[in-house]
């Protein structure tokens, strides 16, 4: 189905009353009842820090695992309980003031379009979406709706993050040419797919777990919990998971917009997986912080990143297990993931003073956000583009070592074979 078939699937549009996105986004006072869809694993910590603040009361909770759905509730027994989202919003509509989703990703789109549609304010986890065109399709709805959102990549809104954005926009290395970015994670898979089928969990409803995506059989330890990224139908690999922490930092800091051209190098396609190493190399246009064009290159898997002599650093140190390398005319900037930046000139490593910030919380600001007290510093206006771009280089791991040519202005690549994993149909359930 396309997407408004798939919206209008679901029997809420007939029976809910909509409101305008302002009636939720202009509270002022009172609480902000808030629903979430996905409270295992990170969606109890989602689940949680939202929570936290004060002005929320978790109205209702979605999960396809009752087991999960059961532990959430204990926590919050004046919940409402659903199993089916659809359902949830059917029944719940204006009683829903924010929507955070914590699902797979191939569930981010649809549920979140589905809240957006009915003018709810959403707090989504990172990658935004499975495919690149949802992407878009929720960065126009969330414009068009003038709805709070905000992305979730915690960390965007980490002092030592923070400060790197500023230092690059400072000029501290002048202007970067290329931004190498690297997590060692594992989630891909190299076998073949597994055979047969396994039956079904008494807690688990596996065909809403496969919400929109092609019908599969069941295999334990497979797919729930927890083993989804590493499929093609439902994650991202490791670049999907990862990229929007680490390249967040860049993106904001150097002010990009899309790669015009995606390289990747790994293993060929399986039609099932991603695969378990690769190196994906973007190209894009330059801006006011950058030289003419912005090489980046993300490297993941077991050793990731490869060894270059651009990546070595002074005093015999050891690149840290995660992060980013800034390379501009006049140094380099080492971003290690969840630290403070460090500064490298001339081969040395330089004292840097650190801009004085404000911790944030990014859960509370999008709450905040909901009440007109803040400003969402990830809305979808910013993350669906990184998100795009996060995905273009998954995409781009179906034509390993081929240079694909993005056209971001009509959403379609010079090679013709590539156009056809921008979209996928849903599937009716």
């Amino acid at each position: 189905m396309k997407r408004r078939d798939f919206i209008k699937s679901t029997s809420l549009l007939a029976s809910v009353t909509l409101l305008p996105s302002s009636v939720w986004a202009g509270i002022k006072n009172g609480k902000i009842r808030t629903a979430h869809i996905g409270v295992g694993g990170q969606g109890a910590s989602d689940l949680a820090a939202i929570a936290s603040h004060p002005s929320v009361e978790v109205t209702a909770l979605c999960d396809v695992d009752a087991d999960r759905l059961a532990s959430a509730h204990l926590k919050h027994p004046d919940a409402k309980v659903f199993s089916d989202y659809r359902k949830m919003f059917d029944k719940m509509g204006r009683k829903i003031d924010a929507v955070i989703v914590t699902t797979p990703d191939h569930t981010h789109a649809p549920a979140s379009m589905v809240a957006m549609d009915m003018g709810i304010p959403v707090y989504c986890q990172k990658p935004l979406t499975h495919l690149v065109s949802e992407s878009r399709l929720l960065r126009k709805l969330a414009e068009d709706k003038g709805l709070v959102t905000q992305m979730g990549i915690q960390i965007h809104s980490f002092k030592e993050y923070r400060s790197a954005v500023q230092l690059i926009q400072s000029g501290i290395i002048g202007k970067v040419h290329t931004v190498h970015a690297w997590s060692p994670k594992g989630w891909g898979y190299d076998g073949p797919a597994p055979a047969g089928s396994d039956p079904v969990p008494d807690y688990l409803d596996w065909n809403l777990w496969l919400g929109t995506a092609p019908e599969r059989a069941y295999k334990k330890d497979i797919y729930h919990p927890a083993q989804w990224r590493k499929i093609l139908d439902y994650g991202g690999g490791a670049l999907g998971d990862m990229a929007c922490h680490i390249l967040d930092s860049p993106y904001m800091a150097l002010a990009l917009d899309l790669p015009d051209t995606i390289m990747a190098t790994c293993r060929e396609p399986n039609g099932f997986s991603h695969p378990e190493k690769s190196v994906v190399t973007y190209e894009f246009p330059g801006t006011k912080y950058t030289a003419d064009r912005l090489k980046c290159i993300w490297y993941d898997g077991e050793g990731a990143p490869e060894k270059r002599p651009e990546l070595k650093l002074p005093d015999g140190k050891k690149l840290p297990g995660q992060g980013s390398l800034f390379v501009g005319e006049n140094g380099r900037l080492l971003l290690p993931h969840w630290e403070f930046p460090s500064l490298i000139v001339d081969g040395k490593f330089e004292k840097i003073e650190y801009p004085d910030l404000e911790e944030q919380d990014h859960y509370h600001q999008f709450i905040d956000a909901c009440m007109d007290r803040a400003v969402c510093s990830t809305p979808f206006s910013y993350s669906a583009k990184l998100s795009e771009s996060v995905l273009l280089g998954v995409l781009a791991h179906s034509f390993p070592e081929q240079t694909l040519h993005f056209n971001q202005a009509d959403l379609t690549f010079a090679e013709a074979e590539a156009n056809q994993l921008l979209v996928a149909p849903y599937r009716s359930f």
